[in-house]
């Protein structure tokens, strides 16, 4: 924990310093000048928190804490990766698992779009070809959202844990992952737009799963 000399004074740091230390952990008191290079915010909260990163390890992931998790491939921006995690905490979601080369979860965009649900949902990184073979050892369906379909979306009953597969932000999932899925699912589009924002699509994904599970 990091701190200026006035926020350590105040009685709620004072008890976050306390408890910072009782479980181990080092307070430090800094300048705010510091607290902004550290935050890249030109005008920094007064108390900041630095944490070891998480392990990302597939192998940590248990399937059996959820009934949904969220899965995306090639996902590159960290405000997409932020909602999905902040859409997977609203669900109960068990986690995120990005596939292929995505955008690091541990970048300060990615962590300040999560809005603190990087401390509530699991994340795991992996290649697509570790992955399926993963997923594929236990219980899972795993579900891609693709234009190239005619299921509607809610016409289907998903199977418990659902696994939502969401692809690129601009090419979407490769013709050979969404031919390696259970189901393949699309939202209708009344407009003129021809998809929708992918952390949008999840989230819609996310809630119908969990209203079929209530």
């Amino acid at each position: 924990m990091i701190s200026t000399a006035e926020a350590a004074a105040h009685p709620l740091a004072s008890r976050l310093i306390t408890a910072t230390e009782a479980h181990g952990g080092e307070a430090i008191e800094t300048s705010r000048d510091i607290l902004a290079k550290l935050s890249g915010k030109d005008n920094p909260q007064t108390v900041l928190g630095v944490f070891r990163q998480f392990d990302t390890s597939l192998s940590l992931i248990d399937r059996s804490v959820s009934d949904i998790w969220l899965v995306a491939q090639a996902l590159r921006d960290p405000g997409n990766l932020g909602t999905m995690l902040r859409t997977g905490d609203a669900v109960g979601a068990g986690g995120l698992i990005l596939i292929d080369d995505s955008v690091d979860p541990f970048s300060v965009e990615s962590v300040r779009a999560s809005m603190g649900a990087l401390f509530t949902q699991r994340i795991a990184q992996a290649r697509w070809a570790e992955f399926i073979l993963w997923l594929r050892q236990g219980p899972g369906q795993l579900v891609g959202t693709s234009l190239r379909t005619d299921i509607d979306y809610q016409s289907v009953r998903y199977a418990a844990p659902t696994f939502i597969l969401a692809g690129n932000e601009a090419q979407g999932l490769p013709a050979d992952y969404e031919l390696a899925c259970d189901l393949l699912v699309k939202m209708p589009m009344r407009g003129k737009a021809d998809s929708l924002n992918v952390a949008v699509a999840t989230a819609v994904m996310a809630y119908e799963v969990l209203n079929q599970r209530r």
